[in-house]
């Protein structure tokens, strides 16, 4: 199976943006604070144990093995038939709105299904999900590893347009890979003792900005009240479809979904 994954070469970074930039106008991401599918944060300068270190925290969704995203997703369950790309191999499974491709490892969302409830991104310890209340219906958003341009024979717009080549996309399950290769010379995950749900992205570079990184970038806990949230988003799914009844539609509907659905869990 392949499991897309990216690595981001600190030691080329130059934080110019582009990629965050690009990202925005491929998808047409509103440009309003917290809307974004990808980010690059300033970090430092800053003393750290191996010296001082200047550099850049490029972030993006993970695309994790262990998504916390997928178990709170109250959208009915329907049956999806998958395909692998390389073997014409198909596999049927039950997904809500959100899943993680069986072929690729890539975590996707139907926006057609999605409630806009929120439960997926308040779920995500790395902040990587927004819902966009710019549309009148709200649907969340994420970065999806651009898998209509890889089905086009094209790169993720953030690595294509990547004026250093520091990010480097690939198959981390295929030991020939520049990702692999990356993996092997030491790229690390921004991962926890409380927060190992396997994230694909990876960082690479000099030993200070790696701890800088770590220390100001690896969540340290997974989100508060993950239980009530699950609870809660089982809960949302009828609660919509009561808001709808009423004819609330977009935020209307979603705030009115979420004060049924807590008055349920009471």
């Amino acid at each position: 199976m392949t499991q897309y994954a990216m690595v981001i070469d600190l030691n080329r970074c130059v934080g110019c943006h582009a990629c965050a930039l690009a990202c925005r106008a491929e998808w047409q991401v509103p440009t309003k604070e917290g809307y974004r599918r990808n980010w690059l944060r300033r970090l430092g300068p800053a003393k750290t144990s191996k010296g001082l270190s200047f550099t850049f925290y490029p972030g993006l969704c993970n695309h994790c093995d262990k998504p916390a995203c997928i178990p709170v997703c109250p959208a009915d369950q329907v049956e999806k038939t998958f395909k692998d790309a390389k073997t014409g191999k198909t596999k049927t499974m039950k997904v809500a709105a959100t899943w993680k491709d069986p072929f690729n490892g890539s975590v996707q969302i139907d926006k057609e299904r999605c409630l806009g409830c929120g439960a997926c991104r308040d779920a995500c310890p790395y902040g990587a999900r927004y819902v966009n209340e710019e549309l009148k219906d709200p649907k969340a958003d994420k970065c999806t590893f651009c898998v209509e341009r890889l089905a086009a024979g094209l790169e993720p717009a953030c690595v294509q347009t990547c004026i250093a080549d520091a990010r480097i996309f690939g198959d981390l399950n295929d030991p020939k890979s520049k990702v692999s290769g990356y993996v092997k010379k030491g790229a690390k995950r921004l991962e926890s003792a409380n927060v190992k749900i396997g994230p694909n992205v990876y960082y690479y570079g000099n030993k200070k900005d790696l701890e800088l990184l770590d220390k100001t970038s690896t969540p340290q806990v997974m989100p508060e009240a993950n239980i009530r949230r699950s609870l809660l988003a089982s809960l949302m799914k009828p609660a919509m479809k009561k808001a709808k009844g009423l004819g609330l539609l977009g935020v209307a509907g979603v705030l009115v979904a979420k004060s049924l659905a807590e008055k349920e869990e009471e």
